[in-house]
């Protein structure tokens, strides 16, 4: 009987262990490239978003460029920002960008509706947007007023930025110290015109881009990559009626939104650093629909851009937490876990192995604000964990896609269970090799074997992000807990790579 219950007990080990264990076989160039823009960012005119954060008081001892704050320019310069979205958001239908320029003591206040009812001076308009957008390096991608403004407004915008004629507006930006056209592509018609942005019906807004998408012109070397506003998470009826009604020539890309809450509910959100294990694994539940979402709404897309010539949008992103207590909470200031990180690597993942439709996309929100890169106050400056993925990931940026076909275990909770594991991968122009992992399990390191076909490679180095706890979190006295190592937990075995993952990890693997 004791013979019987050893090996059982033998056959349950060896069983759990192949249970632990993932597959991976990554092929050659599909002749698609990862779009440096999937890796975007986006900073609202929110709580501490853009004052505070961005842009902060002439006389805060930290070094500055104008009021634009140089400690956060050379964080975000480190991992490559290649586009920022502004002002909005639901602050774009309700900003008037001449309210925006001009010398700043004359320019009106407004008073921020949608996000705390604050009052705003307009001290960061077009000029301190752009200013920014040059000291980053970064592409600006202007989301324009559709919802309260008018064609009249967004063409002559498009025309103060972009022209180089002897026009009225354009010899008032000469006036406010730019005399060459700024050459913004990036273009927003809306923003969430389902919702803040209008209230609109599909078909409503479909009329609508078409409208004031004829008068954003094309300037002699400013083209525009037109942006239309696109659907709310699952409206696929939205994605429909756009691709149906608006000609694929007049829109660059169409754009969709979807936050990973952790209850799912919007009603109580969730704490960003008070969860079980149970709310964590329900909030990558929610994570891993970003998949179905581009699945479907790409699948739509398709029916009537087969070529594949408009790109889909994911124009904001990432999870959605209860604010941090004691904090106004039409600011929307959250803190950010190594649950966040996760959620970043792995939703990355997902844009990367749809790089053949997902072109762009920009991660709510940069600094201060929902799963922000960067918190600050007064003085200090933090890398969040979700920062951190964003450096890992930079590799991927340009590089050429690899496919993979994964096969992964489960990760079960409650008797539910997701995949544990999730990769990308891409190759760079120099030839190196870079593999994405990341291992949601909480508890269980997983061994992944991995064939690469096709694919000449003789070393393996790495990165890897991960922390005792999936609650953990950078702090402004603790700002270093959740940081990037050097992982040493990968061979190579023939040609055939293996890698040993721990638990609640993300890595990032370079081979050449």
């Amino acid at each position: 009987m004791k013979k019987i219950l050893f090996a059982l007990l033998l056959l349950w080990q060896l069983d759990a262990a192949a249970q632990n264990t993932a597959g991976i076989t990554i092929t050659g160039n599909t002749g698609q490239t990862i779009s440096r823009h999937i890796y975007g960012q986006f900073a609202e005119h929110l709580g501490r978003g853009i004052y505070d954060g961005f842009w902060v008081d002439k006389n805060l001892p930290v070094a500055k460029q104008d009021r634009i704050r140089l400690d956060v320019v050379n964080a975000l310069k480190k991992i490559k920002i290649p586009n920022l979205r502004w002002p909005g958001g639901c602050f774009a239908d309700e900003y008037h960008w001449r309210d925006g320029i001009g010398p700043r003591a004359q320019r009106p206040k407004m008073v921020n509706t949608n996000w705390g009812g604050i009052t705003e001076d307009n001290s960061f308009g077009t000029h301190e947007f752009l200013a920014l957008c040059k000291l980053l390096d970064t592409e600006p991608y202007i989301a324009g007023n559709v919802g309260s403004g008018t064609v009249e407004e967004m063409a002559k915008w498009v025309e103060y930025l972009n022209s180089n004629s002897s026009s009225t507006v354009v010899q008032m930006r000469k006036q406010n110290g730019h005399p060459e056209p700024y050459k913004v592509s990036f273009w927003g018609v809306g923003n969430e015109s389902w919702g803040c942005g209008g209230e609109m019906t599909p078909e409503f807004y479909a009329g609508q881009f078409r409208r004031y998408a004829t008068y954003a012109r094309n300037y002699p070397g400013s083209p525009l990559k037109k942006i239309a506003s696109g659907a709310n998470a699952s409206d696929y009826n939205w994605t429909e009626v756009c691709m149906k009604n608006i000609p694929n020539n007049m829109m660059w890309g169409l754009s969709m939104h979807y936050y990973t809450l952790p209850t799912g509910d919007w009603g109580k959100k969730g704490s960003a650093t008070k969860f079980s294990e149970a709310e964590y694994f329900s909030t990558m539940v929610n994570c891993l629909k970003m998949e179905e979402l581009v699945n479907k709404h790409s699948a739509i897309m398709d029916k009537y851009d087969p070529d594949k010539k408009v790109a889909l949008v994911v124009d904001e992103w990432g999870i959605w937490t209860d604010p941090e207590p004691g904090t106004n909470p039409g600011f929307l200031y959250q803190q950010n876990s190594l649950r966040d990180a996760l959620i970043a690597a792995t939703t990355l993942n997902i844009f990367n192995n749809h790089c053949d439709r997902v072109k762009m996309a920009e991660l709510a929100q940069t600094i201060n604000v929902l799963q922000a890169l960067i918190l600050t106050e007064k003085t200090k400056m933090l890398l969040t964990p979700t920062y951190h993925i964003f450096d890992m990931y930079k590799v991927h940026q340009d590089a050429k896609y690899l496919a993979i076909k994964l096969k992964s275990p489960d990760y079960e909770v409650n008797g539910k269970s997701i995949p544990a594991v999730n990769a990308s991968a891409s190759q760079d122009a120099t030839g190196k090799i870079h593999i994405s992992l990341v291992n949601l399990d909480a508890n269980k390191p997983v061994s992944i074997s991995t064939q690469l076909k096709d694919l000449a490679w003789s070393s393996v180095s790495g990165q890897i992000l991960t922390s005792a706890n999936i609650t953990d979190i950078n702090t402004f006295n603790q700002p270093a807990k959740v940081q990037l190592k050097n992982f040493a937990g990968a061979k190579k075995d023939g040609n055939n790579l293996v890698v040993t993952i721990p638990a609640k990890a993300v890595v990032t693997l370079e081979l050449k």
